[in-house]
């Protein structure tokens, strides 16, 4: 069974790895292999196993297919996008707040253009300049929304957000239009879902109301709904140094404590409770009237959760365990959660794209292998803790003769002897579990978020019972006691909590290099380093188990792919309407311009910084900030912040903050002018523009044009945001200094730019446009593209192709990122 389990949930795997969905030969090549391998195993009993796994392996892959399927018919058509259209529906979940409105998922029931499958679920925003009403689960609205395809960023080294929409059925984003006023309708929708919304919406509401502006308020939130968008930044910056940002979800260790507790009080009453003269233990065993008030109150938490995937997995193996109870049986601990993995992937088979499925099933998996490993060694341990007490229980010979009870009282050293032993045995098991589960998870957390946090074992280890055992147990009080009783003990959650936070921010200050970042691992450090953990947790005696930190190696010291000398790399992130671009050459990297901040997308956060981390880069040799415009300049404080920067170079104004902040942080500070040259590992590198001496004219104007060229000759032109006026000087000065190879587009192609004398100056053989999906501004300009195309240069644009990389040595190599890493829901 666990074969067929497992089977089962690699093929649902297998199918999220596919750059389109199955085609008729391939259903045919699908049903074929399941009949086949069905047919073995009843054939041939000694291929049975094998062949049950495979069947099951084919009918995950079809399952996810057909699933797949159904979602995809779900699609705003290309010609409605960012038209208006009138929607009719109601608010689902629990609307955010934001600084520039309110983002809440709306639920379509009938659609203006009367198209036959539009998306059933969409993400609206609803701007802050509009007057925005308190919206609430189940409230039906007539407005005018805007839409766009699920469309997101898409880079190397990082998470896929098309797939998180896809997961949440979220078939189209967009914002309310002001082209009519909505209007609140005065039905309001019904069912168990929109209920629990509107409970986990009302218990959010009593805990702010409660707690006003308490500092850690939003962590209190998160624990009772899962809500996690009300964490402060400074919550979060902490719990991610000390590797605890686990707690702030509801995961299974929360609803397992609940269910525990559950247990426990539901046991004690029914115990005590009588029908009709008769004791309910004689109706029903006392253990299953627990099993079954753990399992409800498991669920009802999980439902405050969102149903997430640690929730979701935890109650799914309450559930098995339950079941299995009640039949009598006492499955295996790694079948249950086999049978969990196999459950959700039933109602998600979208679960594998995100990193909480991996984290939370393979934390549990070390868990349960640490646990078996210690069981093998716990008569061993009983039987010398019976010794240790028995040295104290021995009879006295002078004692013989004398009446039984006088025998079988122990001494009070005994009772000493038992504690102490039960004691070592508990704080041994707790670090073996906390063992396995850091080792377990490292590789994983370094695939992720590039990076393994070297206080999570310590944090944890007193941060784990400390929210177990105080701050949930009383925010759950709080939630079931009504008011004002849920005053005191909102308030002392908030207190233990913030003794907490304390603590985990002096551990963090006390070791400022708590993060190990790392470069994400390729598949082989991968696979390598999962092997080294399932060897390092094998049972004593394992052959060879001292060597498996050898098999960390490539994860810990991974293997670096510079550009060869005389060679240099450009990589052209997906950061939507702005410019991010890396330039690498075999011992130095550059980053010309920093992409939006704080102002729009947050991408110098969100990708530029997380980029360079995932890349393996801890510094900047330069930061080249072309011009003050957001889109270029806004992500500087997001990378100076948290990438070493040796020096910046900038055409910014002289009381812009940039140029503090990195003189604060030890990088030198220059403003570029034509005329600096450097070379790096026989890679030259030229700014062409501006021209020295003061700053004057719009930002745009003042942009700095550097030009990058190799030992081979082969060249790439970064004009940032010059438009004709600067091209026609630059033409003026010398034309054959445009010669480029590689032509990052100016101004993301708007009309003024690129003009004809300019395109015939540099000669691009590639060209690259990075603009925003859909962008207000409409980049690029139809004409200026239509030029392009008319000179057969290749082009790339990042609102269709994600992020490019180009390999520029002797030879010229393209590479885009949705064409090398396609997947069937892009683009759909």
């Amino acid at each position: 069974m666990r074969a067929i389990l497992l089977g089962f949930a690699l093929g649902v795997w297998w199918l999220q790895q596919q750059a389109r969905l199955p085609d008729v030969i391939a259903w045919c090549a699908c049903c074929t292999a399941f009949v086949i391998a069905i047919a073995s195993g009843a054939i041939e009993p000694r291929a049975r196993i094998a062949s049950f796994a495979l069947a099951a392996c084919a009918l995950g892959f079809a399952y996810a297919a057909i699933r797949a399927d159904v979602r995809l018919r779900e699609q705003l058509p290309a010609r409605y996008e960012q038209r208006d259209i009138e929607l009719t529906g109601f608010v689902r979940g629990m609307p955010e707040r934001r600084a520039d409105g309110t983002r809440f998922l709306f639920e379509v029931e009938a659609n203006g253009a009367k198209l036959h499958d539009f998306p059933r679920v969409v993400r609206l925003l609803w701007m802050s300049g509009d007057h925005v009403p308190d919206l609430h689960a189940g409230e039906r609205w007539s407005l005018m929304a805007r839409l766009k395809r699920p469309h997101a960023n898409a880079n190397f080294g990082l998470r896929d957000a098309e797939a998180t929409l896809l997961e949440r059925g979220i078939r189209a984003t967009g914002y309310v239009s002001a082209a009519r006023e909505p209007r609140r309708l005065h039905a309001d929708a019904s069912g168990p879902r929109l209920t629990i919304d509107r409970l986990r919406a009302r218990a959010r509401e009593r805990i702010e109301t409660v707690l006003g502006d308490a500092p850690h308020r939003g962590i209190i939130v998160a624990l009772a709904v899962g809500a996690q968008d009300a964490v402060s930044d400074a919550d979060w910056t902490v719990m991610r140094a000390t590797g605890t940002s686990h707690l702030v979800a509801i995961s299974g260790l929360h609803i397992g404590f609940v269910a525990g507790l559950a247990a426990l009080i539901v046991g004690f009453v029914w115990k005590r409770v009588r029908v009709r003269g008769l004791s309910a233990p004689l109706i029903a065993a006392t253990p299953k009237a627990a099993a079954i008030g753990a399992t409800v109150f498991a669920a009802c938490y999980a439902a405050l959760a969102g149903f997430n995937v640690p929730a979701q997995r935890t109650l799914w193996m309450l559930l098995v365990v339950a079941l299995a109870f009640f039949f009598g049986r006492r499955p295996s601990s790694s079948l249950v959660l086999l049978w969990a993995l196999a459950f959700v992937l039933i109602a998600d088979p979208w679960a594998v794209t995100a990193p909480g499925f991996w984290l939370s099933f393979c934390a549990v998996a070390a868990i349960l292998h640490a646990i078996a490993s210690a069981g093998r060694r716990a008569s061993r341990a009983q039987t010398e803790e019976r010794d240790d007490v028995d040295q104290w229980d021995r009879v006295d010979p002078s004692e013989v003769g004398h009446r039984p009870q006088h025998v079988a009282k122990r001494r009070p050293l005994a009772i000493v002897a038992r504690f102490a032993a039960r004691a070592r045995r508990y704080i041994a098991s707790s670090a073996r579990v906390q063992y396995a589960v850091t080792i377990a998870l490292a590789p994983l957390t370094a695939y992720w978020f590039s990076q393994i946090p070297l206080l999570g074992p310590l944090a944890n280890a007193f941060a784990i019972p400390w929210i177990s055992a105080l701050v949930t147990p009383a925010t759950l009080a709080g939630l079931m006691l009504p008011a004002p009783l849920d005053a005191p003990m909102l308030h002392v959650a908030h207190a233990a909590l913030s003794v907490l936070c304390d603590m985990l921010a002096r551990l963090a200050n006390a070791a400022p290099a708590s993060l190990w970042l790392l470069p994400r691992p390729d598949a082989f450090a991968l696979a390598a380093s999962c092997v080294g953990v399932a060897w390092a947790l094998a049972p004593r005696g394992w052959p060879l188990r001292f060597a498996a930190p050898l098999t960390w190696l490539p994860l810990l010291a991974p293997a670096m792919h510079p550009a060869p000398v005389g060679a240099f790399r450009v990589t052209a992130l997906d950061i939507g309407q702005g410019s991010a671009l890396v330039v690498e050459t075999a011992r130095h990297t550059l980053l010309f311009d920093a992409g939006p901040g704080p102002e729009s997308t947050h991408a110098g956060e969100r990708i530029v910084v997380p980029y360079l981390q995932a890349a393996g880069v801890r510094a900047l040799d330069a930061l080249v900030i072309s011009h003050s415009d957001s889109d270029h300049a806004g992500g500087a404080p997001a990378v100076l912040q948290s990438i070493a920067v040796r020096q910046l170079l900038a055409s910014l104004p002289a009381q812009d903050a940039s140029w503090s902040d990195a003189r604060a942080r030890g990088a030198q500070t220059l403003r570029c002018a034509a005329g600096q040259r450097w070379t790096w590992d026989g890679v030259e590198f030229r700014m062409l523009w501006p021209e020295p001496g003061p700053l004057s004219g719009r930002p745009n104007r003042q942009s700095c044009v550097l030009k990058v060229t190799n030992g081979a000759g082969r060249s790439a032109l970064f004009a940032a945001d010059i438009e004709a006026d600067v091209e026609r000087m630059l033409i003026a000065r010398d034309a054959s200094d445009l010669r480029a190879d590689v032509l990052i587009v100016p101004h993301h192609g708007s009309r003024t730019s690129s003009t004809e004398p300019f395109l015939d100056s540099v000669g691009p053989l590639a060209a690259i446009f990075q603009v925003g999906y859909r962008n207000r501004f409409h980049h690029p300009h139809p004409t200026v593209f239509a030029r392009y195309r008319m000179r057969d240069i290749v082009l790339s644009r990042s609102d269709e192709d994600g992020a490019a990389r180009i390999e520029i040595g002797s030879q010229i190599t393209f590479e885009r990122y949705r064409q090398s890493h396609a997947r069937y829901w892009m683009a759909r």
